[in-house]
Order: C-alpha cells, then sequence, then structure tokens
C-alpha cells in the first residue's frame, strides 16, 4: 500500500502531478498492465515525482555560472555533481523514503522521495577544470568560473603620405 494517496485537483498542497498518458500502454504513468509498447520511456511512481525535478536555480555573474539547487535534508554524500562530455553538469541524488512501522498510522506524507538528476549543458566559456560545490543549511552551490573574455587585439597601422 502506498503512503501517498491520489491526490485531488483542488487540493493546492496535492503533490500529484497530472499525466496525460497514465493508464495507455504507451504512457509514462503506471499502467498495470505488464508490457508496454515503448518500454524506454521512463515511469515515474508518484512517490518519486515530486522530488524527481529537484529546483535549481542558475545564474550568471561577471566572474561565474552559479547554480543553486535545494535539497533539504540530504547530506553531501548524498549529492553528486559531475560534468559529462566536458560541457555538461549534472548534478544528481537521492532521498530514501523513512521507514514504515507497523504500528505506526500515518495522518499526512507531503515530504517526498527519491532520485533527482538534472543536467545543463555549460556554455563555452566555462572552465569546467575549475567547478566548485558546496552544501549549506540544505542548498547545494555549484560555482562555474568563467573563462576572461579575449579582448580584441587591436594593431595600429601607420598611415604613409
Amino acid at each position: 500500500m502506498s503512503l501517498i494517496p491520489r491526490g485531488n485537483a483542488f487540493d493546492p498542497f496535492s503533490l500529484d502531478l497530472w499525466d496525460p498518458f497514465d493508464g495507455f500502454p504507451f504512457g509514462s504513468g503506471g499502467s498495470s498492465s505488464g508490457g508496454s509498447l515503448f518500454p524506454s520511456f521512463p515511469r515515474i511512481s508518484s512517490e518519486t515525482a515530486a522530488f524527481a525535478g529537484a529546483r535549481i536555480d542558475w545564474k550568471e555573474t561577471p566572474e561565474a555560472h552559479v547554480f543553486k539547487a535545494d535539497v533539504p535534508g540530504l547530506k553531501k554524500e548524498e549529492v553528486k555533481v559531475e560534468v559529462e562530455d566536458g560541457n555538461v553538469l549534472q548534478i544528481s541524488g537521492e532521498r530514501n523514503k523513512e521507514q514504515e512501522e507497523k504500528t505506526d498510522t500515518w495522518h499526512r506524507v507531503e515530504r517526498s522521495s527519491g532520485k533527482f538528476l538534472r543536467k545543463f549543458r555549460l556554455p563555452e566559456d566555462a572552465k569546467a577544470d575549475q567547478i566548485k560545490a558546496a552544501m549549506e543549511n540544505g542548498v547545494l552551490t555549484v560555482t562555474v568560473p568563467k573563462a576572461e573574455a579575449k579582448k580584441p587585439e587591436v594593431k595600429s597601422i601607420q598611415i604613409s603620405g
């Protein structure tokens, strides 16, 4: 039995994500039929859907690109920051579900659990070999320094005559 009941469309605190293809054999939802016409489509259960898309801000300063991700309750060991192919920043992690005791009675479950993965293609001026990451108070900050903009070389030409 799932701890998270299906939500009400009029409940503003419902964490369910509407899936227009739920129930179809090719959809991304949790169809109960064993086979799927397109098994390569990712399927996200309602228990992991809310955490699957971790919220990340990306701002650019004159010196760097700064990414901030809200990952409350996670330790730095549970989050990974990687660079793929030299120019793709990948931030991933996982929050495990709380253990369910048979004697416990749950009245509301709003905290999400599951895996998340976000990828960002870095611009050409990013110094991917100098990326730094820090975690404080549930916020992961990834700083990607920028290469200095090359100033055009100006050469004076002597005018004869």
